[in-house]
């Protein structure tokens, strides 16, 4: 009985090895298998990540239409977003090209400058384009000037339009990340606003511009009903000027057709009186009238020199606003 009983025991210690051994090499087996299965999903989740990531980073230009709230004009102010290639890929910052259209224009001017975004690619340059709207009636020309507490073409350019896109989009915020441009009556607004408000810009650039507001036929000055306002109509360009850049390095750029019959003798003067100054600036006389051949021609040189300034001044210590 009792080699019965051993023997019975053996045999169960036989079935439990036996089971031991099925046990942990199915323990073995369903852990290899898992680990093979980790493996693999793991390799798969970085294969597509891979590919979000490439996809986010070749991704198209992107054209995008926003409203700002703007205190200094009583209400809104309507925006056209340009977002370079590549925008979805989360982590880079852009600089931001502001642009103001010509005038005369009419509430949807601000939607037919697509070609600065265009220009970009030519230049080799990624940044983000707001083309704000200039004009709130047909046939409007308020020169971006300060007329009354709701309507500041100045603040809602300088403060409102800025503050909005910084907050909406992945922008380099403050005066390094930040150039306004614009063509004609834009360039005039653009150097008037951006030579005022230079702790928010730190690259200006007026195409065929005029550096004194205009009647809406560009042919005479515009008479305003006060010297303050008339002041406040001609673009900065003496020694307090000069004073200013000092503190806040710009750079300025402006260009006219050396057949614009009519802006061309003032930005002529505008170059003589910043080299009096001693301002530094960029100033270029070209082939050609007043015309948007021009303009689009010139465009990815002079969008490159304003955005390489910006990125060579981001590398330097940068002033404290207000110090």
């Amino acid at each position: 009985m009792f080699r019965m009983k051993a023997h019975s025991i053996v045999r169960s210690a036989a079935l439990g090895a036996t089971v031991l051994v099925l046990v942990c090499g199915a323990a073995l087996l369903v852990f290899g298998v898992g680990g093979g299965l980790a493996r693999r999903e793991s390799a798969t989740a970085r294969t597509n990540a891979a590919r979000t990531a490439i996809k986010a980073a070749t991704a198209p230009a992107r054209t995008l239409s926003i409203t700002c709230r703007s205190p200094a004009l009583g209400g809104s102010l309507p925006a056209q977003v340009f977002l370079p290639a590549g925008y979805s890929a989360r982590g880079r910052r852009y600089p931001v090209v502001y642009f103001l259209h010509g005038l005369p224009g009419n509430p949807t001017s601000y939607t037919k400058n697509a070609f600065v975004a265009q220009s970009l690619v030519s230049a080799g340059q990624r940044a983000i384009v707001v083309a704000p709207q200039g004009a709130r009636n047909a046939n409007d020309d308020r020169e971006y000037l300060d007329w009354s507490a709701t309507e500041n073409w100045p603040r809602t350019i300088s403060r409102d339009l800025t503050s909005c896109v910084d907050s909406r989009f992945r922008t380099i915020p403050g005066r390094t990340g930040r150039a306004l441009v614009g063509l004609s009556a834009g360039g005039y607004g653009a150097a008037n606003i951006a030579l005022r408000n230079l702790k928010t810009f730190a690259a200006v650039e007026s195409w065929s511009g005029y550096f004194v507001a205009t009647d809406p036929s560009g042919n005479h000055v515009l008479k305003l009903p006060t010297p303050a306002a008339q002041r406040a109509a001609t673009v900065p360009d003496g020694p307090a000027l000069a004073e200013q850049l000092a503190r806040w390095p710009t750079f300025i750029g402006f260009y006219a057709g050396r057949s614009d019959q009519r802006f061309l003798d003032m930005n002529e003067a505008f170059d003589k009186a910043l080299r009096k100054a001693g301002v530094a600036h960029v100033f270029q006389t070209y082939t050609g009238g007043h015309t948007a051949t021009l303009w689009e021609s010139q465009a990815p040189d002079w969008l490159g020199m304003a955005l390489m300034y910006l990125a060579a001044h981001r590398l330097e210590p940068q002033r404290v606003a207000g110090r």
